[in-house]
């Protein structure tokens, strides 16, 4: 048998990279069958292959260079997380449990690595930081048991925010006295170079990446362009004196935006000194209980129930990126005599924490989540949109790229529902199919890049009406998504005359849409909408959908209308979960839309609920909307939304009537 130990450990890089890749690759995939989180497998991956274990790998230093450049980008998923449009709703519950959930772990923690495990002050500190801090492993299991929407979630999620930064906050504080002999009392200082560069990144940052977006919508191109930015800000913090983990949490915050997911990989040492047990008890029973309180006061404060509780506590007790961050920032702190400020002990029980904390989380939120499901009746938190088949009629090669996208974000999150892409080719321009096939491959391109499925019809017809009505029949479809007209004569009409009859033809929900800038940098929403519309059939369709948009864009919304429509719309969205703020304007100059077009600017997307003829909310003045778009919106984002107009009695849904207070223009 050859001698394996002589070949350990792996020095060649091609070795050494397909080592790491292969347990970033598999490790998520066995653990996965457990619904025990990736980020077990990458710490039981790193204690087998790293010095102290098999010895697969050394750590040499490109480790120590994937170690710092995969801190920052796992803070920087760790801000992905969060859900800014769900903390604004409840800002002053999530306050309140991040506060607690900082606090307490903090103040119990100290007392304990201070007097009973006899660590200085500095590194007592350090260590309830980790206690305090906390991610959102746990998250994925409320996303399958459909709970996302639940107070307690939410609450959750903004206390992780408010937790995170504070633990961060202090960790630059901490390891800042150590750097270019800072003294104790120069922190404040620290501490407003901090704030100043703060505020850059959190102002500048999200402009650049606007302004990037709108001329470069190459997927592959924004994502490095973010990568970039998240280390630009993790070294201007370095520079100013901090950790740079707080400039790459920072820049995920203000950068809020779905990108692919990635896995850390660490390599710790296995335990070689049996006070690392007692440290590890002592770390996980604090951190344990200290959140657990903090859930428990919330609980209290708001009069909440004991579920709900449990699923605070579930979703908060998890460690995981930001504990990682700490732990590994303090062992690489060194003080006058040489030593580390936390020694290797406190780093292996770091990991033991990690390791309980994320199953445990896993296995209580889980628990909690599949009886909470169990219990709801399907009126209470039923499909957001119970048809979600969307038909994109595709013809324009310029409009290929946003239409798309406004597909990929007006439909249902996690649907299983795939698009479905539609070119039609007249009977006597056979050449056009090409160029019709093109714009279809190019549509799947872009939905694949989103993990989205789409299935695509080149047909043939003698009119494109026809061509679009008959698909929409086929497939079912419950929304026609279409660009909007562009002029090519004088004698043009706004619409087309392709919009125009397709109206007449098809009674299911229209979308006409025309992008400006980008749909992902949209930061708020204007929606105008008909008195009378919430007694037409397609009411809670188009409201589903202008909700969900919000959902997606992490935007406001300002709605105009009659007091009465308004109220409807806002209680329907209470009574489906959506986490939306939306601010409602009674508004009544209908023949002039000018003040609106005051409150809009570049960055914003303007929403039109129109109505057909012979309807409730149809009324005068949608005669002139042609004019009032381009006159006032002609460099605006645009859509307009013909809502569903089925035959009577088809619908079968019921008019929801409440009242709201409503700000008066």
């Amino acid at each position: 048998m050859p001698d394996f130990a002589h070949y350990l450990p792996v020095t060649d890089p091609t070795w050494i990279f397909f080592v790491v890749l292969s347990i970033i690759l598999f490790a998520p995939m066995m653990l996965e069958r457990l619904r025990i989180p990736a980020i077990v497998g990458m710490i039981f991956a790193g204690v087998l292959i790293g010095p102290h274990g098999f010895h697969i790998l050394d750590r040499d230093g490109s480790f120590e260079l994937f170690g710092k450049v995969g801190l920052y980008y796992i803070m920087f998923l760790a801000a992905l997380e969060m859900n800014m449009q769900d903390v604004q709703k409840i800002r002053g519950r999530a306050l309140t449990l991040g506060l607690l959930s900082f606090a307490l772990p903090m103040l119990i923690g100290f007392g304990a690595n201070f007097g009973l495990l006899g660590y200085g002050a500095p590194a007592a500190v350090l260590m309830a930081a980790m206690y305090a801090s906390h991610t959102l492993v746990a998250y994925p299991i409320v996303l399958r048991y459909g709970l996302s929407r639940r107070k307690a979630v939410s609450i959750a999620v903004g206390g992780t925010i408010v937790a995170d930064t504070l633990t961060l906050l202090v960790l630059a504080v901490v390891s800042g006295l150590f750097k270019d002999d800072v003294g104790p009392h120069e922190w404040m200082w620290l501490l407003l170079r901090v704030l100043v560069l703060g505020l850059i990144i959190v102002f500048a940052f999200p402009r650049l990446a606007r302004k990037f977006f709108r001329r470069y919508d190459d997927g592959v191109v924004q994502y490095i362009f973010v990568l970039s930015l998240v280390f630009l800000g993790a070294g201007l913090m370095e520079f100013v004196g901090m950790e740079g983990i707080l400039g790459a949490f920072l820049a995920g915050l203000v950068l809020n935006r779905s990108i692919p997911p990635s896995s850390p990989l660490i390599v710790v040492a296995l335990v070689e000194h049996p006070s690392v047990f007692i440290i590890a008890a002592v770390m996980i029973l604090v951190g344990g209980s200290s959140k657990w309180l903090a859930a428990l006061a919330t609980q209290k404060l708001f009069h909440m129930d004991a579920p709900e509780r449990r699923l605070m506590f579930g979703l908060t007790n998890s460690r995981a990126a930001a504990t990682l961050a700490v732990v590994l920032v303090g062992y690489r702190i060194l003080l006058p005599d040489g030593s580390r400020l936390l020694d290797e002990d406190v780093l292996n029980g770091a990991m033991m924490l990690i390791l309980v904390s994320c199953v445990g989380s896993s296995l209580l939120t889980e628990n909690t989540a599949r009886k909470l499901a169990q219990a709801e009746t399907v009126g209470d938190d039923g499909p957001q949109i119970a048809e979600d088949r969307i038909l994109l009629a595709l013809s324009n090669p310029e409009t290929v790229h946003p239409l798309v996208h406004a597909a990929l974000t007006l439909r249902t999150p996690k649907s299983n529902t795939p698009l479905t892409a539609l070119n039609v080719v007249l009977e006597d321009n056979p050449h056009l199919r090409e160029e019709g096939l093109k714009q279809l491959e190019r549509a799947v391109a872009i939905a694949a890049a989103a993990n989205v499925r789409m299935i695509t019809r080149s047909r043939w017809s003698v009119n494109v009406v026809s061509g679009i009505s008959h698909t929409m029949k086929e497939f079912n479809a419950s929304d026609l998504l279409i660009g909007l007209h562009q002029k090519t004569k004088l004698t043009d009409t706004f619409y087309g005359k392709l919009s125009t009859d397709l109206l007449a033809a098809i009674d299911r929900q229209i979308i006409i849409y025309r992008a400006r800038i980008p749909l992902n940098t949209v930061r708020r929403i204007h929606v105008l909408v008909p008195r009378r519309a919430e007694f037409e059939q397609g009411f809670h369709h188009w409201a589903d959908r202008v909700a969900l948009l919000a959902e997606q864009l992490s935007c406001r919304i300002e709605t105009y209308g009659g007091r009465g429509t308004l109220a409807a719309l806002q209680a329907y969205w209470d009574q489906k979960r959506y986490s939306v703020t939306a601010e409602h304007h009674v508004y009544t100059e209908w023949h002039d839309l000018l003040s609106i077009a005051h409150n809009t600017h570049q960055g914003h997307l303007m929403i039109f609920i129109a109505a057909r003829r012979g309807t409730l909310s149809r009324h005068n003045y949608m005669n002139r909307l042609p004019e009032q778009v381009e006159r006032y919106f002609s460099a605006r984002s645009v859509m307009i939304i013909f809502p569903t107009q089925l035959a009577a009695g088809t619908d079968g849904s019921s008019t929801i009537r409440a009242g709201l207070p409503v700000k008066v223009r």
